[in-house]
């Protein structure tokens, strides 16, 4: 197995080659980058750590080799804009040989490739250039090609030529859209190509060597990363408690840079308008400050702009989750500030539900993390923060309100504390197995909470695509244990446990070079029924409508994901607090309100709509088409709200006496209130 391996590190000083191929500081001074001295040491020990210690029980063989070409290849190009067909066919000598380069740190093949996109990209960004100065025509009937997923590669320059007028065409009609002037588009456009090659330019020997790194760590799995030295400090950074800006994660996505990652407590979370994936595609400092448009930006220079001093203001421009190029944008305007972590804690409220002549008291406890100050905890403070706690503050404080029963948000919660996740369950359930764990020699270990049960009463969990992690390990033990019921949408499905280390950590002597971190996956987590996790996630007993599909949100959109699988169940005793009748139940209910409840109805539609925007791969390159479009979409909705509010009389809204309730702008906890009170309800008539 893999931890009784010995790990040995290659001294750096062996060098394959002829010395003067690597170049020092100086060679990111020369238009043709080559790689350094470390990045040849870095490359030895990377693949050495993920050989003996990632939890993929696989080698870097000729299969992997072949994934490795094709990461590095689509992490520059993902379009398909840039190389010819020819450059690729090219690119095949080394399809099985990069495993043998990696473990010798020949990495001049990559870099050799790289050279060859820097150089299509210079060609392609003087064509768009000079495209730009030209005056569209869009009243031609012309379709535009923007998911070129399973395009072909041009094959000629003279075939690329037609591809980029168009793109430019393209995103010209877009501006135009939104209102710009011949002028001002090409202005934009002229900028954003100058922007564009500007970037490229700066591109240096550790950039690529971190994108052929991270080629590499992907092959093994989506959450096996390599940082640099300068990401390593911006990982470290973000992991700070002290680190001041908006509270997101940004990464590079083709042109754009994209949200990956939102801080609970952060002014991004806090904000309401920011979702997982959204793409930045402006950013304006100030109230006034002109919308600088960022496209074709590196996300390094896009995080810079946004970052700024607490209590200033940054503002936005998203290309929504989901839609295609070329969509309406939105504007968010976010104050600069620390994360708060008491922002990020659990809260509650109560809600009054009326239906049937009867009063439902409801307590919704909203955790958007589970956290846990570690620190408090070891140096033994007695009233060190952590989110069983507060959960269990809240419950006390509910109860006293006289509630009816209890739902936990869990929505948008990426995860956390691994001891939260057993202890927060532990509030629910009567001692036992929460979560096991399996490690790369096969060890499993069973994590058990010993506490007896908190709270005993009616019990719902609210999930949606991005709930992860510990999310999906206390939501997955209390379906289980037929404790709650579960209600929203299928959980991203993230299984895995990774490692963070620096590579210095690996060395048998220190060293004096500025070496990088890695994260690397260790085991996977398992239910207490003996399914993972990983892929399925927690599949809710009621669902929700989903803008989300597995396929293109979640760990089943990643193509080196690790798979689902399944290890014996442990020995833990179901409860009776949900069973298939009461579920039965509820999802008649449910599916009645679905075709009558003006927000579910309105909901759906748009769902129904955006999914059909997805499947669209073209786009026509007509101004009075697309203007028809835009209006069309427009008159729809309008259409679908009028003939929706005759149905109102027929839904569930009917019994809806609390105001605030019925005010409600959240479809998902509206319906998911109404859910806890039947639950309640037949609870009650069991007696």
């Amino acid at each position: 197995m893999k931890l009784f391996k010995k790990l040995i590190i290659i001294p750096a000083l062996i060098l394959l080659g002829s010395t003067n191929i690597y170049a020092s500081d100086a060679a990111d001074t020369t238009k043709y980058l080559q790689p350094k001295a470390e990045h040849i040491k870095e490359a030895i020990m990377v693949t050495q750590i993920l050989d003996y210690f990632h939890y993929r029980d696989v080698d870097l063989n000729d299969s992997l080799s072949s994934v490795i070409l094709d990461n590095f290849i689509e992490s520059l190009d993902a379009s398909k804009n840039y190389f010819l067909a020819s450059d690729i066919k090219s690119f095949q000598k080394y399809r099985f040989a990069f495993d043998d380069d990696l473990k010798r740190g020949n990495l001049v093949p990559a870099f050799y490739i790289f050279n060859i996109y820097k150089k299509r990209v210079e060609e392609r960004l003087k064509y768009a250039l000079a495209e730009s100065k030209k005056k569209f025509d869009f009243t031609k009937n012309e379709e535009f090609v923007f998911d070129r997923e399973k395009a072909p590669y041009p094959q000629s320059l003279q075939e690329q030529d037609e591809l980029w007028r168009k793109v430019v065409k393209h995103q010209a009609l877009s501006l135009k859209l939104s209102g710009s002037d011949d002028k001002k588009i090409s202005e934009t456009l002229v900028t954003r190509y100058e922007r564009f090659k500007s970037n490229v330019d700066k591109y240096n020997s550790t950039d690529v060597f971190e994108i052929l790194m991270n080629s590499v760590t992907e092959a093994f799995d989506p959450h096996t990363n390599y940082f640099g030295p300068r990401s390593a400090e911006d990982f470290q950074r973000e992991s700070s408690k002290a680190m001041e800006g908006i509270g997101a994660t940004l990464q590079q996505d083709d042109d754009f840079t994209k949200i990956v990652e939102l801080r609970p407590g952060g002014p991004a979370f806090l904000s309401g308008q920011i979702d997982i994936d959204d793409r930045v595609v402006g950013i304006a400092q100030g109230a006034d400050g002109e919308m600088v448009d960022v496209v074709g930006w590196r996300s390094d220079e896009v995080a810079g702009q946004i970052r700024g001093p607490k209590g200033t203001l940054v503002r936005i421009e998203f290309l929504p989750a989901g839609r295609p190029i070329g969509s309406q944008t939105k504007i968010v305007n976010i104050v600069r500030d620390k994360i708060k972590y008491d922002e990020a804690k659990a809260k509650s409220q109560v809600v009054q539900y009326e239906e049937g002549g009867k009063t439902y008291n409801l307590g919704i406890i909203t955790l958007p993390d589970f956290y846990l100050d570690s620190e408090g905890l070891e140096e033994g403070e007695k009233d060190f923060s952590s989110a069983t706690s507060d959960v269990k503050k809240l419950i006390t404080q509910l109860q006293e309100d006289g509630v009816d029963g209890v739902m936990l948000d869990l929505r948008n919660n990426g995860g956390g504390s691994l001891l939260e996740a057993i202890s927060l369950s532990g509030l629910f359930l009567p001692g036992g197995p929460v979560v096991q764990i399996k490690y790369a020699n096969g060890q499993i270990a069973k994590e058990d909470d010993k506490e007896k049960m908190f709270y005993s009463g009616p019990l719902s969990v609210m999930t949606n695509r991005f709930s992860a992690s510990a999310s999906e390990i206390f939501a997955g033990a209390l379906q289980d244990y037929k404790r709650a019921v579960i209600v929203g949408e299928q959980t991203y499905g993230k299984g895995t446990v990774q490692n963070v280390r620096g590579l210095n950590d690996f060395l048998r002597e220190p060293t004096t070079d500025e070496l990088g971190l890695i994260k690397y996956t260790i085991a996977k987590f398992y239910r207490v029924s003996g399914s993972s996790t990983q892929h399925l996630g927690v599949s809710p007993d009621i669902s929700l409508p989903s803008a989300f599909s597995a396929e293109e949100f979640g760990e089943s959109s990643k193509p080196s994901a690790l798979p689902w699988d399944k290890i014996p169940a442990a020995k833990f005793t179901p409860l009776d607090y949900v069973d298939n009748d009461l579920i039965a139940q509820l999802r008649k209910s449910h599916e009645k309100r679905l075709k009558t409840d003006q927000s579910l109805i309105d909901y759906q539609y748009d769902i129904n709509e955006l999914n059909k925007a997805r499947a669209k791969t073209t786009v026509s390159l007509n101004y009075e088409v697309r203007k028809k479009e835009a209006a069309d979409f427009e008159a729809k909705r309008d259409a679908r709200v009028k003939i929706g509010d005759s149905l109102k009389e027929l839904g569930s809204s009917k019994g809806v006496k609390n105001h605030a309730l019925d005010e409600l702008k959240d479809p998902f906890l509206k319906e998911s209130i109404i859910l806890l009170a039947e639950q309640i309800a037949a609870k009650r008539s069991k007696g």
